[in-house]
């Protein structure tokens, strides 16, 4: 061929050329071949335009048949795969929450969810640059991703892979067909598959949205649903399970747990874990994760766990679990006030998305107002509890009536007392049970309703099974929160043994050890040996008295007299046993005991002396005689309990200990003394008084000689000078005495009478001496002198 034959169709040729005959036959038939093949290519274009915009509108066409986005899917995987005539299509949508790239169906035996990020393999790079990309070997390309072959079985030979992009350019996702059968992928296959998904992304974005908005309206039927059915239960245990497992279902997840704030400890605090055995767990409200969630009030999402310097890794190495997402929403309440958190470990396929947060955050704003009431619920079920094992422990009986005067409660000491039956009184009228002697009882409530105010009574009767009863009874308003009646409240206190014991003891004591010996109960009345210290006190020359005073004036001074010296007793807790005539005896360490109970007696005998010392002051204002006593004191083991026949018994104390302090308070007379006390009560003395010893005794009836002493305290300066002084001297002179030097021993005691000639104690032993310097006793003498009378 001639160079000039290879001129391109429609290039100019000379003048010259064409007026030749020969010339214009070659040119004529060229011309004619070239116009033929150009009607061929023509009419083949056209063809191929055509089948393809037929192509194009059976796209839209069966797109328009679908209304789900897996329909479409497939059938629009099914065209291209078909039209560029490919072993296997795969249509990938952008998923914007998670970052991934995924596919729900592909051709062939593998029908399953697809799932990668979207900047990965050859699909990722199409989706991030927006370009088309034709890949002869698809393993010689590094932007491949073998993994998913391995998982599938299938063997990837060539890709045509382009975005998916709507009208605006925005890419939305990647269309892929892999191995075409016949050759290799080409620019025509490229375009062909761009238009097909361009034809197509219409129909694929409104069915996204309405698979959404489906999906959307059935999460919230499905919420509601579980609300309800959540909000329902009433029972703290139960809600917090039944919200643990709705937590962890409706996120997907593995575990969850919803910890409460302990306002008392400061604590987070939980009964449950999904998976686990039931416990409580309890942590400070302020440490990891939830701690964090509570103090701030934020949310938290951790979709790598280990990797938060925040977590708390101990609880899985002590449970064996492997933690690997955190969600962790606050739980407010409708004041705004944060009253715990709820926590959801690890989210299956993958870590926690903003969805999963919205619906956490929504479901824990409906659920609280749930856990408030239920908790509500177990505080007043708790109180209610607590009120009612109040009430049966009680000792007293505990009667409420409605405004109607209808019983509704009765607790057990109620029914002990009444001698009834639950099913004998709740739900009765009033009048109906308290009727006949106990009427009085109907007239209470009525004064209590007008007058708004409680009313007490002590130490009524109630008739009960036509017995008398002493109590106590309290008739009280029960009122509302608004302050409104809305019934009466009785509390019965029987007395009756009580006040038995009472009327026994109140002759003997302080009524406040009485009330003691009430509340250890009426066996310490029976006979014990106990430890006590014994007075006894009497009145000198009290014939003498009575004949001044006569009878009306002797009982008059008497009953004086006992109110003084029967208050320095109770003062110190002292028990009064019994007056005898003109004569005290009581008693320390009885029914109740003290460590100090000598002490406690040496002061009281030191009490009554000076009180009398003030009422003889009084008396001689008025002309009336002075009034003296003798005490006596002894500590030791004692008999105490009622004592006498089945008519009349008194508690009281014998024994040898009680007759020598009787022996004491008689030596007062012939020493002179006010107060004398046993070597065994000076012994026993815990506090420091000015004591001196007097002599060593044998009382009557005794061989044993018993070594007394004088207690001084009453003395001022006025009625014993130079107290201190004369002690001394006394001690050197009984010293003396005892060895037998009577004419020292009787200076010395001269000496002590020229300090205070009214020491009587002194004057005997000046005369002892005198009669022992004349009649010197016998070789065995061990300085003791007996007593011949009582």
């Amino acid at each position: 061929m001639m160079e000039s034959d290879k001129a391109p169709p429609g290039a100019r040729t000379s003048r010259a050329a064409r007026s030749g005959k020969p010339a214009r036959s070659a040119a004529s038939a060229a011309g004619a071949a070239n116009a033929g093949s150009g009607e061929v290519a023509t009419a083949g274009a056209q063809r191929k335009r055509l089948r393809q915009v037929e192509l194009l509108l059976e796209v839209s066409r069966r797109m328009a048949a679908y209304d789900t986005l897996d329909e479409i899917l497939t059938a629009l995987v099914e065209v291209t795969t078909d039209e560029l005539d490919a072993e296997r299509g795969t249509l990938f949508l952008n998923d914007a929450e998670t970052g991934e790239l995924f596919s729900r169906i592909a051709q062939g035996n593998i029908q399953r969810e697809i799932r990668f990020l979207n900047h990965t393999g050859i699909a990722g790079h199409v989706f991030t640059t927006g370009e088309a990309v034709i890949i002869a070997d698809a393993y010689a390309d590094p932007r491949f991703n073998r993994s998913i072959d391995e998982q599938t079985g299938f063997v990837t030979r060539n890709i045509l892979c382009v975005p998916i992009k709507t009208v605006k350019g925005e890419v939305i996702g990647v269309s892929q067909t892999l191995n075409k059968r016949r050759g290799k992928f080409t620019r025509g296959d490229l375009q062909l598959l761009e238009a097909l998904t361009t034809q197509g992304t219409l129909a694929l974005q409104s069915a996204r949205f309405l698979e959404s908005m489906k999906k959307i309206r059935r999460q919230e039927m499905e919420f509601i649903d579980v609300v309800s059915e959540v909000t329902a239960d009433i029972k703290l245990g139960s809600l917090l399970q039944k919200v643990m497992g709705e937590a962890t279902r409706l996120l997907n997840a593995e575990r969850s747990t919803l910890f409460l704030n302990d306002e008392k400890t400061s604590e987070l605090w939980s009964e449950v874990g999904q998976g686990l055995e039931s416990l409580q767990i309890r942590l400070p409200n302020n440490a990891g994760i939830a701690g964090a969630v509570f103090t701030s009030g934020k949310t938290i999402n951790i979709p790598y766990a280990y990797a938060d310097l925040r977590f708390n890794p101990a609880f899985d190495k002590r449970t064996g679990y492997f933690t690997r997402s955190i969600l962790c929403v606050p739980i407010v309440n409708k004041a705004g006030k944060i009253i715990g958190v709820t926590q959801v470990l690890n989210k299956r396929g993958g870590p926690f998305s903003m969805e999963d947060e919205s619906r956490l955050r929504a479901f824990t704003a409906q659920i609280s107002i749930a856990l408030e009431n239920a908790k509500l619920f177990a505080d007043v079920q708790q109180i209610k509890n607590y009120n009612e094992a109040m009430l049966e422990s009680m000792s007293n009986g505990v009667i409420t009536l409605d405004g109607a005067e209808k019983i509704v409660t009765c607790n057990a000491a109620g029914l002990r007392i009444l001698r009834t039956s639950a099913a004998n009184i709740v739900g009765r009228a009033a009048d109906q049970f308290f009727g006949g002697a106990n009427t009085w009882m109907l007239e209470k409530l009525r004064r209590v309703e007008a007058s708004e105010a409680a009313e007490h009574l002590m130490d009524v009767e109630l008739m009960v099974d036509d017995e008398p009863r002493s109590v106590n009874l309290s008739v009280q308003p029960l009122l509302s929160m608004e302050k409104k009646r809305i019934g009466w409240m009785l509390m019965i206190e029987d007395i009756s043994s009580e006040k038995r014991l009472r009327s026994t003891m109140s002759r003997y004591m302080d009524p406040g050890i009485a009330d003691q010996m009430v509340a250890n109960g009426a066996e310490m009345l029976g006979g014990k040996n106990v430890p006590a210290t014994v007075l006894f006190s009497d009145i000198r020359s009290f014939t003498t008295i009575t004949e001044q005073l006569g009878a009306q004036g002797t009982v008059s001074m008497l009953n004086e007299y006992f109110t003084l010296m029967v208050d320095c007793i109770q003062r110190e807790e002292g028990m009064l046993d019994k007056f005898i005539g003109d004569a005290i005896m009581a008693a320390f360490g009885i029914p109740v005991g003290h460590e100090d109970d000598p002490d406690r007696a040496v002061r009281t005998a030191i009490a009554m002396v000076n009180e009398l010392r003030n009422w003889n002051q009084a008396r001689a204002g008025e002309g009336k005689p002075p009034v003296e006593i003798g005490i006596g004191l002894n500590t030791d083991l004692v008999v105490s309990g009622n004592i006498g026949s089945k008519k009349r018994m008194d508690y009281t104390i014998i024994g040898d200990g009680v007759n020598l302090a009787a022996r004491l308070e008689s030596a007062c007379k012939q020493y002179g003394a006010r107060i004398l006390i046993s070597e065994f009560t000076y012994r026993a003395l815990r506090g420091t008084y000015r004591t001196r010893e007097v002599d060593i005794v044998v009382v009557k009836g005794k061989t044993r000689p018993v070594s007394i002493y004088e207690v001084l305290d009453y003395h001022n300066d006025d009625s014993y000078p130079a107290l201190a002084e004369a002690m001394g001297i006394f001690r050197n002179g009984l010293q003396s005495y005892r060895k037998r030097n009577w004419l020292a021993a009787g200076k010395l005691f001269e000496e002590v009478l020229a300090l205070n000639p009214r020491d009587d104690v002194a004057q005997l032993y000046v005369d002892r001496c005198r009669h022992m310097e004349r009649h010197p006793p016998p070789a065995d003498w061990d300085g003791s002198f007996v007593m011949e009378s009582k």
